[in-house]
């Protein structure tokens, strides 16, 4: 049983990023009662690692982002709600779900959700090039259809289509601080789910939401580097990072660095960003990152399972 947390003492900082397999899975419905089912799978994995790690724990939220938008669409007699408050929606959403799955598996331990903002820039190119998927996945023939009666950019995910939106670069945590509060008192915080809310902030100093959904794991790695965490755990569907993925000389990476990684091409819209984030991590902090299966997540941090990203000279 973990001791309470004011008599636990200084442990290594783990940010675990969860990537969206932790409520639903590829292809399956969107119901509560299945995304329930996941978190609580998930939350298993991340109590272990809590008996020896202070945790901070950030989610995706495309699939549920992009249902709440369809929903708010279905209503006609309001304008549909800008992304911003639809990821402060599906932030509040999965928060207490994995909040409550955490408090069912310890007990003896503090869980807190913050609804966080994320500063990105105005300017940022990304407005003017949508990449990011959101929502379930449709047939070419209904995608093409939806872009025309809802104006939607639509892009290839795979075998389907899903709509994309814009992904901005991550360059501030407004509630930085109030985590870091929360961290050091020993809660376990889920906090900038979905890559946070993103703001934009005035020449005034005042924040304005605005039509985008920032990747979650480059939000996470932001996270991970601004709390001076030792590790940077990306959890996704998949087992490790693969050498020539897809092709007949694919094989797993067991451990690399931001040089060699970089030579490498990535999917952008799956394990591309995930890798970039362990780069950047690895690069500012000199600390670790890795990538691997939810189930894994302690072989992982062990180091017997996944891609472990460490600094040029530990290789």
């Amino acid at each position: 049983m973990t001791a309470p947390a004011e008599t636990q003492g200084d442990r290594p900082r783990l940010v675990v990023a969860l990537g969206g397999n932790a409520l639903l899975r590829r292809g399956e419905p969107m119901t509560a009662e299945i995304q329930r089912g996941h978190a609580g799978e998930a939350m298993a994995a991340v109590a272990e690692l809590a008996s020896t790690h202070d945790i901070v724990l950030t989610h995706g939220n495309g699939p549920q982002v992009g249902l709440l938008a369809l929903q708010a669409s279905a209503y006609p007699d309001v304008p549909p709600y800008p992304l911003d408050v639809l990821g402060a929606e599906s932030e509040g959403m999965i928060g207490y779900v994995l909040e409550q799955e955490l408090r069912n598996r310890l007990p003896e331990r503090a869980a807190v959700t913050v609804l966080t903002q994320v500063v990105v820039d105005a300017d940022d190119p990304a407005f003017d090039n949508p990449t990011k998927p959101i929502g379930p996945i449709y047939s070419e023939e209904h995608a093409a259809r939806l872009a025309e009666e809802r104006g939607w950019a639509i892009a290839q995910d795979g075998e389907h289509f899903r709509r994309v939106v814009a992904s901005p670069q991550p360059v501030r945590i407004v509630e930085l601080s109030a985590i870091r509060m929360l961290v050091d008192a020993g809660a376990i915080v889920v906090c900038t789910g979905g890559g946070g809310i993103p703001v934009t902030v005035s020449e005034t100093g005042t924040l304005h939401g605005v039509e985008a959904v920032i990747d979650k794991d480059l939000a996470g790695e932001l996270l991970a580097r601004s709390l001076e965490a030792d590790f940077l755990l990306m959890l996704t569907d998949v087992p490790a990072v693969m050498r020539d993925w897809g092709t007949a000389r694919e094989s797993a990476i067991s451990r690399s660095t931001p040089a060699e990684l970089r030579t490498m091409q990535f999917a952008n819209g799956s394990m591309g960003p995930k890798v970039e984030a362990a780069c950047r991590f690895v690069e500012a902090t000199g600390g670790r990152a890795a990538i691997g299966s939810l189930e894994d997540a302690s072989h992982i941090v062990e180091g017997k399972a996944g891609t472990l990203v460490l600094p040029d000279a530990a290789v």
